[in-house]
């Protein structure tokens, strides 16, 4: 541990040492605003194969210690076209470059995820999906869950359930790793499936997803990334924001299914500093299907008590220095008057009934996320830094259950997880006669401490304390619209466990083995590479190969042992080889874009039922899938767009032969489609469907009923309306319509999992509405 943070005191001294040089030199300056005239903050402008830097709050920036003589020069922002223009530089002067940037399509967005650093998605060798503010907005407005608006949002990515939890939306059949501002939310030590749900969509920016295996972050990432950006300041008010009040309510059985929903956001610029705080309070009806059955479904949303606290402050130490303060604070729990009542899988769904559930309120009792992280820009070498300092506090607790068979008796668990850590990377850019490009590199460091308990003070799984210290570097090199990345990944992982006895399974202690502790030490050197060639803007391929580390489902393995000793158990970690080749299209008012992808681990971690109970499998896995996007402006009012996704794997098992991975990791086939008209430019409407097809992979059991997650899916097909209007310049209303046509279906997990309990249709025709006051 010592060592570690030695090598991260260095490693910043460097950095001390960088600031402290001269730069000689010319100088450009400019300021960079929206067709409205508003100030354009965080844009990202680049001097061709040297300096970066960012926007500050007022839409400024500032490079110093350019080269005399022609420099072109990039701005580029999310959502907006990216503008390239010629400067002459002068030692000793100041050059002047003031531009507007224009609204644009996806494929000129900036993407910082990928490679912890902003770059343009045309830059990334691999399948990314940027979910908007605008599409969070539109889709809130039928469904304000995270989870519904990634889920319908997201090729690859399992479809909605309905539930306080994301368990079954894998990306790409693997694990994903869940981030907020770049700071891990999921628990892979010991995955309780609520990371996704961890913020409120009132505070979210916009999402970026990663595909595939990624080198580039830690501990998770076998299917790729998802990263929840955080809203900044707009403008340059000293105080401005929004005021939303909105309800809901299913539409053709509305008794007892009314809710409602406040927030209120906050920002503003008081000189050199800038701020957003934001408040969201929601609280849920009984939900209710398309034939008017209570949905009392254990975890899942029906009747549920949401607030998410957030604020965040920036100071702008100077043109090229800025420290930011983040904490954000999520709690959402279910107080449910209804108490499931099992139907008969296949025949007749489990419905809510009057009653009194006995344990405590499921759900995220709390989620404490907090960030401190410094920039600086224009360093020797035009190199940036970035260090992030961050902590995150987060407990999860899971339904009440009369009986298990995991434990005796009745129980309840929940999961806690502390983590504490610090990221810091450069970026510096070089250029030599015909090529240039840049190389990010840096270090992160981990302590993750994990553990599952019941509330009557059983310990399921036993602390899991975690040291992650890591290394890392990638390189870039653009030629003649030729981009080639590269890079690798470092992992030394040290898990310490005290001794612990498994829990009990029966009356005095029956079932319980006393397990001697010890340390587990993970070393690991993972790889990527990619390509991408974009001189054709009808046909820009790409090919890559990337490698993940994870440790998923340890604390499973650890509470399912039967060795008497921890260097017994099998507990290597999952390393996921990706390959993928695609490409991205632009032919006038059409964007299309497709992937395929195989996924493999010479040891996975899959999960199988044995008696009644998930057992992790340490199998070979191979996954292999197709993804297709388009979208197509049909005039200046109409769009349309879909998407279909395609996905399956099988793990070999102990006599060789290959068998299909359940539900719980391989999704069926999901198609979304849009259709969007904007007569006039006050009035917004879309009517939209999701598509999930059929999958029937799985004979049954000798004794007659499918295995936990075996059973056969059949296709689903639903469609949601959402309309939003400004009245004026401060007033707006947003309608939303969940299953417009009151379709009476069985989501895809309901259908596999086989469990009567589980057995639930999905909402019927579900109203929210909502009014917001912008000032």
């Amino acid at each position: 541990m010592n060592r570690s943070f030695l090598l991260v005191l260095i490693f910043l001294c460097i950095s001390g040492l960088l600031i402290a040089q001269d730069k000689p030199g010319g100088v450009i300056r400019g300021k960079v605003q929206t067709e409205k005239g508003e100030p354009l903050a965080h844009a990202t402008v680049m001097v061709k194969g040297g300096a970066t830097t960012t926007t500050d709050v007022t839409g400024d920036f500032l490079l110093q210690g350019i080269k005399v003589g022609k420099q072109d020069i990039t701005i580029s922002a999310a959502g907006f076209a990216t503008r390239t223009l010629t400067v002459h530089v002068q030692d000793g002067k100041v050059a002047i470059a003031d531009l507007v940037l224009q609204s644009e399509g996806f494929l000129n967005e900036v993407v910082v995820t990928a490679g912890r650093k902003l770059e343009s998605i045309r830059e990334v060798p691999s399948s990314v999906t940027i979910v908007q503010a605008k599409q969070i907005r539109e889709q809130a407005a039928i469904n304000p869950s995270i989870t519904s608006i990634l889920g319908n949002t997201v090729p690859g990515l399992g479809t909605f359930t309905n539930k306080a939890t994301n368990a079954g939306q894998t990306l790409r059949g693997r694990s994903v790793l869940v981030l907020i501002d770049g700071i891990p939310q999921s628990t892979p030590l010991m995955n309780g499936a609520r990371d996704l749900r961890s913020i409120d969509p009132a505070v979210i920016e916009r999402v970026e997803v990663i595909k595939g295996a990624t080198s580039i972050y830690g501990n998770g990432s076998g299917g790729g990334i998802i990263n929840m950006i955080t809203k900044k300041p707009d403008g340059n008010k000293l105080i401005s924001g929004e005021t939303r009040v909105g309800g809901d309510g299913n539409v053709f059985h509305s008794d007892n299914t009314l809710g409602y929903r406040l927030s209120q956001t906050l920002h503003g610029t008081i000189k050199k500093f800038s701020y957003v705080l934001s408040g969201v309070y929601q609280r849920s009806g009984a939900q209710k299907d398309a034939d008017g059955n209570v949905i009392a479904q254990a975890d899942g949303l029906s009747e549920t008590r949401l607030f998410n606290g957030f604020g965040k402050l920036s100071y702008q130490i100077a043109a090229n220095q800025q420290v930011t303060f983040s904490y954000n604070f999520f709690r959402s729990q279910q107080y449910a008057e209804y108490v499931n009542k099992a139907g008969k899988y296949g025949v007749t769904p489990a419905i809510g009934i009057p009653g009194v559930d006995p344990g405590d309120p499921a759900g995220t009792p709390h989620s404490h996320n907090m960030y401190l992280s410094y920039r600086l820009t224009n360093l020797p070498a035009k190199s940036n830094l970035e260090v992030l300092l961050y902590d995150h506090r987060f407990q999860s607790l899971n339904r009440y259950v009369e009986k298990s068979n995991s434990w005796y008796g009745p129980g309840q668990t929940y999961i806690q997880s502390s983590k504490k850590g610090i990221r810091a990377n450069f970026n510096t850019p070089w250029k030599a006669k015909t090529i240039s490009g840049d190389v990010t590199y840096g270090v992160d460091l981990l302590k993750d401490r994990t553990n599952q308990v019941l509330t009557d003070g059983r310990v399921f799984v036993p602390d899991m304390n975690m040291l992650n210290f890591a290394l890392f570097a990638q390189v870039k090199v653009d030629f003649h619209e030729l981009v080639l990345k590269g890079g690798i990944r470092y992992e030394n992982a040290h898990i310490k466990v005290k001794d612990f006895n498994t829990i009990a399974k029966g009356a005095n202690g029956e079932g319980s083995i006393a397990i001697k502790g010890g340390t587990l030490n993970y070393n690991a050197t993972m790889f990527n590479v990619g390509l991408r060639y974009n001189h054709f803007p009808v046909f820009s391929p790409f090919v890559s190969f990337s490698q993940a580390f994870g440790l998923n489902e340890l604390g499973r393995v650890l509470r399912t042992a039967t060795e008497n000793t921890l260097d017994k158990i099998t507990t290597d970690p999952v390393i996921t080889n990706n390959y993928e080749a695609g490409f991205s299209s632009q032919w006038g008012p059409l964007n299309f874009s497709a992937s395929y992808f195989v996924s493999t681990s010479r040891l996975g971690a899959n999960l199988v039922e044995e008696n009644g109970i998930f057992v992790t499998q340490r199998e070979p896995e191979r996954i292999t899938g197709y993804e297709l996007v388009a979208e197509v402006r049909i005039s200046k009012t109409l769009k349309a767009g879909g998407s279909y996704s395609y996905v399956e794997g099988k793990s070999e098992n102990a006599a060789g032969d290959k068998v299909y991975m359940n539900g719980e990791r391989i999704a069926p086939p999901k198609g979304t489609g849009f259709i969007n008209y904007q007569p006039i430019p006050a009035l917004n409407l879309q009517l939209s469907t999701v598509y999930t097809g059929s999958r029937d992979r799985f004979a049954v059991r000798s004794n007659g009923v499918y295995g936990l997650s075996e059973g056969p899916v059949k296709d689903v097909t639903y469609f949601n309306f959402n309309a939003g209007y400004n009245i004026n310049s401060s007033f707006n209303l947003a309608v939303g319509i969940e299953n417009l046509f009151n379709q009476s279906y069985y989501p895809p997990r309901s259908q596999y999992r086989v469990q009567d309990l589980e057995y639930v249709q999905g909402n019927g025709a579900r109203l929210n509405m909502s009014i917001g006051y912008r000032f």
